[in-house]
Order: C-alpha cells, then structure tokens, then sequence
C-alpha cells in the first residue's frame, strides 16, 4: 500500500510539474527580475523568462549610421547644480547609450555585459511605436477616425470600463479607466498584470476586467492597458498580428539591422503595452525617423502630421507641468512624452529608464536603456535628470 502511495504521489507531482512547473518558474523569475544583482543580465534575456514571439526578421535592406567623432559632455545641470554627465549614467544604470545628429552615429557605448547585438526589453517605449501603427493604419483607412469609439471595432468591450471611449482619448491616456501604475505598491493594477503576464494570462481578459473611473477626454492619468488595447485594435483592422504589422510598416522600410520579438501571452497576443525587445541601434532608428517627421530616405512612412501630433499636448489636460488634470508632470501627445520648458523636444519612455528622445530644433536623437534597480523609489527624480543630461548632450552638438 505504501508503494502506491508513493507512486501516485511521484505521478501527481510530474503532472502538477508539467501543467503548472512553467507557470511557477515565471512567476519565480518575475518576482526576482528587478533584483539588483541580475537585473541588467535579465533585461536582455527576457525570452529565457517570459513566453515571447517568433522573431521580427531584420530588414531585407540593414542601415547602418554612419559615424564621426563625439566627446559627450562631462557635466549638466540639474539640482540646481552642475553634476558629473559619467557619474548619472552609472547612478541610473545605463545599459546603452546612443547620440545621433543629421542622421550620423556620433556616439555608442554598452555597459553591465551589454552589447550592440543585445535586445533588450523597451518597457513602455513600446508604446511610440504602437502609436506610430495607428497612424499608418488611420493613414491607410484602416480605422475611419481616431475620433470613433474604440467599441465601434472592438464590440467585445462593450460593457468594461472602455465602452464608448474615443480612439483619440486612448491615445492620449485619457481613456478615463480605473488603474494603479504604481510599480512600488505590490498590489497595484500594473503588478497584477505582471504576474497575470508570467501566468500567460490572457492580456484581452485582463483589460476587460478594468472599470470607468473618471468620464474620459478629461484628465490626463497613465495606463498601461491603454495602450495594449490599442494593440488589440490593431490587430482587428489589420487581420495580422501585430509584429507582422510592425515588420511591414516600419521594421523593413527603415533598414533595422537586428531581429526583435515581442512577450506574448498564452493565446500568442503580443504585449503591446510594453513588450518589444530590440536592438539600441534599432531603437534609435525609430527616432530617427521621427526626428524626420516619419519621412525615411524617399518614403513617407509614417505620417508628418501624425508625428507632428505625436508631440502637440492639443488640450489643457495634456499640457506639461503639474496640474489637477493630470497625474503626471510630464505632457502627453499621442503615446510621446513632452517634458516641457521647453516643450520643443520630447521623448518615448518606459519604466527603469528606457528612452528614445528627440529634439527637432538641434536635430538630435538620443537612445538609452537602463536597468535602473531604484527606478520605483526615485521614478519622477530620474526622469527629470534624463531630461538635463539629454539636453546637455544635444546642446554641446550645436
């Protein structure tokens, strides 16, 4: 008796490890994936702990920036005081820095056992180019107007906190739904969705579980689902996935010289939230193409006027600056942030500082990763320092 006690036992445990030891073993690896120890190496080793995409190919045509020679500067001001350039990239962890000017690479540089052929994790600058899509699929008459409700092609989120919400109100964070991004508080929305991320949950599931807060179109305050829902958009009007999308409307056409992929969940839906990994150099190819109003060599790939929308803070909710309609000091355009004062130059940005930053005016772009252990006690503090030292390294260009 004891006998098969054992070996029912010994069966029950290889079923349970089979069904569920995937599960429990992302979830151990989410728990431990901002320690300060391993961060940087799990940063860039994200499908060896989530369940990710096929590959986006490289382009059929690699461009490759040309280069001349660049010093960074040693200091900026921030603080209310002159501070060491050097030391800020350590403080926040830089993995990888980029700088271009007129489209030549004038600096690249790779730290914590990066490289340039490492793909690492863009967190919410994933979003800039989810917004870039829509505008091509609006351009392309794929969505009739961004001013429509998100329902009219989503009819499944009718009944959640997204019915009746405009395409346009998404897109601007103003969708009015109920969400805590705290990364700090383990109970906030954004770490459910973590974990229900290292489940393999269904994203779609998740962003129809969350309620109306506030009327939308009217205050300014960050979500992450936002922007996947938009993912789900597009996948709807396009009839393909949205790294499909993603390699035929810009990927291919801009010359990426590096494969990418996308965290997916169980049903193969990409996490458009925040979910693309890919190459510093890729990335900062995306910003070119944005510091040239969507324009790459003779194609007008994304378009002009939607990048000029991209970073126009069109209503007083978005404008930069604190205020009682937003949540944030920053401004927002269309998923592209607008620190402000002044507010000529703007940037894509995810969480533990990540950036694609642009400045129209000294025809500068600058691309950063970083595995920034502190991000969630120091977030508003570190990416107010981002903005001087970028500033700093564009003006010494001039």
């Amino acid at each position: 008796m004891y006998k098969i006690l054992l070996i029912f036992l010994s069966l029950l445990l290889i079923i349970v490890g089979i069904f569920y030891g995937p599960k429990i073993a992302r979830l151990y690896n989410l728990a431990n994936l901002y320690n300060e120890n391993s961060i940087a190496k799990k940063f860039i080793n994200i499908d060896k702990i989530f369940t990710v995409s096929d590959p986006i190919p490289a382009a059929d045509e690699p461009f490759i920036f040309p280069t001349r020679e660049f010093e960074l500067p040693t200091t900026y001001f921030f603080d209310g005081k002159e501070q060491s350039l050097s030391d800020g990239l350590k403080h926040f962890k830089t993995d990888g820095l980029m700088v271009l000017h007129n489209g030549d690479m004038l600096y690249e540089n790779y730290w914590n056992d990066n490289s340039a052929t490492s793909k690492h994790i863009a967190f919410s600058v994933t979003k800039s180019f989810v917004s870039a899509l829509v505008g091509i699929a609006f351009d392309e008459g794929l969505i009739d107007s961004i001013e429509d409700p998100i329902t009219k092609y989503l009819p499944d989120f009718n009944e959640t906190g997204y019915e009746g919400v405009r395409i346009k109100d998404i897109l601007q964070m103003s969708s009015g739904v109920e969400f805590n991004e705290d990364y700090a508080d383990p109970k906030s929305d954004i770490n459910r969705f973590g974990r229900a991320t290292a489940r393999g949950s269904s994203f779609r599931d998740f962003a129809k579980s969350l309620k109306r807060g506030r009327d939308p179109g009217t205050y300014h305050h960050y979500v992450s689902i936002d922007t996947q829902v938009l993912g789900f958009l597009l996948a709807e009007v396009t009839g393909m996935p949205l790294k499909e999308y993603l390699y035929k409307k810009i990927w291919n056409k801009i010359g990426m010289q590096d494969e990418a992929f996308f965290i997916v969940d169980n049903d193969g839906v990409e996490m458009a939230l925040g979910g693309l990994n890919a190459t510093l150099r890729d990335y900062a190819k995306f910003g070119e193409l944005y510091l040239n109003k969507g324009k790459w060599q003779d194609e007008q790939v994304v378009p002009a006027l939607w990048v000029d929308a991209s970073h126009d803070t069109d209503r007083p909710h978005l404008k930069p600056g604190e205020s009682e309609l937003s949540s944030s000091p920053w401004g927002d355009g269309l998923q592209w942030w607008v620190p402000g004062y002044p507010d000529t130059d703007y940037t894509a940005s995810g969480v533990y500082n990540q950036y694609i930053y642009i400045d129209p005016l000294t025809k500068v772009v600058i691309a950063k990763t970083s595995s920034n252990h502190r991000y969630a006690a120091e977030k508003e503090y570190s990416k107010a320092a981002h903005v001087a030292m970028f500033r700093a390294i564009a003006e010494s260009i001039r």
